[in-house]
């Protein structure tokens, strides 16, 4: 695991354009993907049914695209740290993308890129174009971009 870190939320206004990661790889597994379908009260059967999946278009079950979404705020903390601060809050996203499915077993990780970064109140508001990455795909499963706030 490679993460970058800074002093100071200051300290980001200079890092736009840097290359974050990649994180530890992590595996999905149907385990995760049924707590999270028990979570959401979202039991599509190209997620929960294994037998009927495997005859569908993706050939397995396949994880929830919000699941995948969730899991960029497993990986920021892995690629993005900033010492320091009061409080770091999640801000939003601009922009999500799902450019391929993430099936059942997968190994993914994520990595990122420092998109802009301004000051706000109190603090730094930072976009980080986060790419969570299936091993052995050439397609990423999300694409996202996310806002944080750090606050000094």
């Amino acid at each position: 695991m490679s993460f970058f870190m800074v002093d100071n939320p200051s300290d980001l206004l200079d890092s736009v354009g840097k290359k974050l990661g990649p994180s530890d790889w992590m595996l999905v597994d149907q385990a995760r993907i049924n707590q999270f379908a028990e979570a959401t009260g979202d039991h599509q059967w190209i997620h929960v049914n294994a037998e009927k999946a495997a005859e569908g278009p993706f050939g397995s079950t396949i994880a929830h695209g919000y699941l995948t979404l969730s899991l960029a705020n497993f990986f920021l903390p892995q690629l993005l740290h900033v010492e320091n601060i009061s409080m770091g809050v999640n801000y939003g996203c601009n922009k999500v993308r799902f450019p391929a499915p993430l099936p059942v077993d997968s190994q993914i990780r994520g990595t990122g890129e420092i998109i802009s970064v301004e000051e706000v109140k109190g603090g730094v508001q930072v976009v980080v174009r986060v790419s969570i990455e299936i091993k052995g795909e050439s397609r990423p499963a999300c694409v996202v971009d996310t806002v944080s706030r750090f606050y000094h």
